[in-house]
């Protein structure tokens, strides 16, 4: 039926078929889907998908017999007249006056008949006074309703509505109310669209960017299409063939995202990538899988978008608001300020003086209050691409300029995030444009690669920042009294730059580094500085994290590598910044505190004392002690506790924790019965746990099973074990359920465990083989485990990678229990959704060989999914 016929009113109209009318539309929508994957119509799948919507709800409207007087309106999505395969369908019921019972009864079926056909329906039933009302109090209201269109009912009543909507209608108001909606969006994605799972549709690039113009271009009256814009003049034929070209491929993007998922489905999730990029097109090149080229695709389109929209938006502010764009500062012959933007004076200034084009960039971190770049220098950035070639790259002028950028005092960050956004970045250091958009499959990084390096540059920015100083209080410090900083930038801005070329990417960073140094006339120490940090980023972080620290000869070897205080403090800089920049749950007080005390005893070697346990021991013990006298524990009673103590205890354990667990234990030294206390941890809702009780070999298993049946995720553990054979354990977990707070289960814990351990040791169950995340999924670890014996030939030393996974530690724990091996030490370390934990073992029954590859062996087969 025609959507546009009037319905029958009248009640004795037979009620429609609703299940025939369900099946009519799905056969119909298969059609056209069944069309699109055989010719790549996307205009004929999205537009005839509207256009049997509306035939269906024409009909069902029809069946229901509304009145004559409401009309049926198609809003937001729909209203264009175009649906994405599985997208939510939003209506309207335009009623000339308040509905009666019998009116409402009618509406009520209708709606309920809409759901039944299948369709997911967002409805609202309103008077055109009530529209108006809501349009003004609501913004997404009033962004719905200016894309509507009638779809059945009363034509002079939708003309009425359109006409008082568009009176009503405040264009600046709107353009104003949309910019702030943007920005909380923005805000919410991390005002990047450079996540590894980013939402194609509401993420910074994604359509509904592209969207958001056109809806205040219309309700300024300047036109619906990039062709109307151009003719406008807001936008150049090229910009509108960008525009139009990158719409498209995000909308397609779209579209078979929804069929391959089988419902609305806008997130590039990694269990979709794959099929995806294959759908699209893309086929496996060396070293390229066809996700990686889809998205980083999908990350250039992106980065488009956001340029052009910029422009685009400035442009529409700029005739929305004359009276506000005039010139208030001249900064040179080139470059003045209007509506606090940079803006040239002549069009063609980077074409026919590419020397100019860096000069914006550090005139925004030089200048207060500057917020960016203006449409027309963005516009003319954009159109001088063809000028930044390798005469530009190499000219001593543009060196001159970028290595000043680096050298500002302020704004760094900002300045190199816009240098990114425009792709003058990666058209001055090619090696940088080589990694934008480049994916990192390592389960511990989440953005792409030239994002996290922005990002570590950012963290090492914010050191130097007094604001950020409570952030990171010891870094603030160090970077205060560090001479010539900008060179720790250049660091950073290197450090991963090779990552994806195949081979290892320090080694490969080291050349690039030394080239650019070479190039800006760096001097030689500072480039020796540079090129070793690039070298050596992440060899801290493994000594901290994967060796123990209480051995002289590790500490020593770290020192001989560092040489001087300046790399050591550089080299821990970097670290921070550089674990930091990966993922918000990769970093943790616990690291924190595991390379500051490196950084401490690195320093301490290097100033010429030996690094002595013992030293080291008594000072933390001596903190230790302060603290207990606070507390009122009497002089002397810890001795009995800490006498049973070695020199790896106190060397692991900060004062805090030493003074806590000995202020707990202090009358239980010999307790016949398990101790176990539990307070919140330094980590955000997580739960330490403290373990003590004689010591037997499936302890540490009995343990771990306890938090596997209780979702209970171990983040950290220190096992220790005392001279007169008492374990005691240190536990960092968190619960698998984020509203379970740590403080309200801590009695629980503690009593569970407590009677757990206090029961005759029995057969240990089967560990629970908990599902692995999405993303470990999409990229499996290869399990590995390493059995060795340590330098001294005292221990086992036992390294084991994997995907994390629920009931991990208590599958390595069970198989050691199984073998009655002994655990002396281990270092729990979750890095994003891999682990890497270490374990020190101890039993004569190792130096047997067969027993050694038995039991790697078997680990690897409890560690597999």
């Amino acid at each position: 039926m025609n959507a546009s016929l009037a319905p029958n009113s009248s009640p004795l109209h037979a009620a429609p078929d609703t299940a025939a009318m369900r099946a009519e539309l799905k056969t119909a929508k298969a059609r056209l889907i069944e069309a699109f994957a055989a010719k790549g119509h996307l205009d004929a799948l999205t537009h005839g998908l509207a256009r049997e919507v509306d035939r269906t709800l024409a009909c069902a409207w029809q069946g229901c017999a509304l009145p004559s007087t409401a009309a049926l309106v198609a809003v937001g999505g729909y209203g264009r007249g175009e649906l994405a395969p599985f997208s939510d369908i939003d209506i309207l019921v335009l009623l000339q006056d308040a509905p009666d019972r019998e009116e409402e009864l009618r509406i009520e079926r209708f709606i309920g008949m809409a759901w039944d056909l299948g369709l997911d329906i967002g409805s609202s039933v309103r008077t055109v006074e009530q529209c108006l009302d809501e349009a003004a109090n609501d913004v997404t209201v009033h962004t719905s309703l200016l894309e509507s269109r009638r779809v059945a009912g009363d034509a002079g009543l939708y003309d009425r509505f359109s006409a008082r909507f568009r009176e009503a209608l405040d264009p600046r108001a709107f353009f104003t109310a949309k910019l702030l909606e943007m920005r909380q969006r923005h805000a919410k994605y991390q005002d990047s669209p450079y996540s590894l799972e980013p939402n194609c549709k509401e993420s910074p690039g994604g359509l509904r960017d592209l969207q958001l113009i056109i809806w205040i271009t219309r309700a300024a009256g300047f036109g619906g299409s990039w062709s109307e814009l151009e003719s406008r003049g807001l936008i150049t034929e090229r910009e509108a063939r960008e525009l139009s070209r990158n719409e498209t491929f995000l909308k397609r993007l779209r579209t078979n995202l929804h069929i391959l998922a089988g419902r609305r489905q806008d997130i590039l999730v990694f269990d979709l990538q794959t099929a995806l990029a294959e759908q699209l097109g893309f086929r496996v090149k060396p070293a390229k899988r066809v996700s990686e080229q889809m998205m980083r695709h999908y990350y250039w389109a992106a980065k488009a978008v956001t340029q052009l929209s910029t422009i685009l938006l400035q442009n529409i502010e700029a005739q929305l608001f004359p009276s506000t764009s005039g010139i208030t500062r001249v900064f040179s012959e080139h470059f003045v300020e209007k509506q606090g933007m940079i803006e040239i004076v002549n069009d063609d200034v980077f074409i026919r003086e590419p020397n100019t084009i860096l000069e914006p960039f550090l005139l925004y971190e030089q200048l207060p209050g500057i917020k960016g770049l203006s449409a027309r220098t963005l516009r003319a950035l954009y159109n001088a691409r063809d000028k930044m070639d390798v005469h530009w790259r190499r000219d001593p002028v543009n060196r001159k300029l970028f290595l000043q950028i680096l050298k500002q005092p302020a704004g760094v960050t900002h300045a190199l995030r816009l240098l990114n956004q425009t792709s003058v970045l990666g058209r001055y250091l090619l090696n940088f444009r080589r990694i934008v958009g480049q994916m990192q499959h390592d389960l511990y990084h989440v953005y792409t690669v030239d994002q996290h390096i922005l990002m570590v540059l950012r963290n090492m920015r914010r050191f130097a920042v007094t604001e950020h100083a409570h952030e990171y209080p010891f870094c603030s410090q160090l970077i205060t009294n560090f001479e010539r900083p900008w060179v720790l930038y250049v660091a950073a801005l290197f450090h991963d730059i090779a990552k994806g070329r195949g081979g290892d990417h320090s080694t490969l960073g080291m050349a690039d580094a030394r080239r650019f140094c070479r190039d800006h006339g760096i001097d030689e120490e500072d480039t020796a500085l540079i090129v070793w940090l690039v070298q050596h980023h992440l060899t801290m972080s493994q000594v901290a994290q994967k060796q123990d620290m209480s051995d002289p000869e590790i500490i020593k070897r770290f020192a001989d590598l560092v040489r001087n205080e300046r790399r050591l403090t550089a080299l821990y800089l970097l670290t921070v910044a550089d674990i930091r920049g990966t993922s918000p749950k990769v970093w943790n007080a616990w690291k924190g505190k595991l390379l500051e005390d490196l950084y401490r005893i690195t320093l301490d070697v290097l100033g010429g004392a030996q690094h002595d346990p013992h030293a080291a021991l008594q000072s933390r013990k001596e903190e230790a002690l302060s603290l207990l006298r606070l507390e009122a524990v009497p002089e002397g009673a810890h001795r009995e506790l800490w006498n049973q103590l070695d020199v790896a205890y106190f060397l692991r354990q900060d004062a805090a924790d030493i003074a806590w667990q000995t202020r707990e234990l202090v009358h239980h030294v010999n307790a016949p019965t398990p101790v176990v206390r539990a307070r919140p941890g330094a980590i955000s809702n997580s739960l330490q746990v403290l373990v003590y009780v004689k010591d037997r070999p499936d302890l540490f298993a009995a343990i771990c099973s306890y938090f596997d049946r209780s979702g209970l995720s171990v983040l950290d553990a220190q096992i220790n074990t005392t001279r007169h054979g008492f374990a005691l354990d240190n536990f960092l977990v968190e619960h698998s359920d984020p509203e379970m707070h740590a403080r309200d289960i801590a009695n629980l814990v503690e009593r569970q465990i407590s009677e757990a351990l206090a029961q005759a040791a029995t057969t240990l169950p089967e560990p629970s083989k908990g599902r692995l995340s999405r993303l470990s999924r999409s990229f499996p670890a290869t399990p590995r485990v390493d059995l060795r014996a340590d330098d001294r030939g005292q221990y086992y030393i036992l390294s084991v990678s994997a995907n994390d996974r629920p009931g991990l530690l208590y599958s390595i724990a069970r198989v050691l229990a199984e073998h009655r091996i002994g655990l002396h030490a281990a270092r729990i370390n979750t890095l994003g959704e891999r682990v890497e934990d270490v374990f020190l073992l101890h039993s004569s029954a190792l130096n047997d060989n067969k027993l050694q590859i038995r039991l790697e062996t078997e680990m690897l087969k409890a560690i597999a999914v």
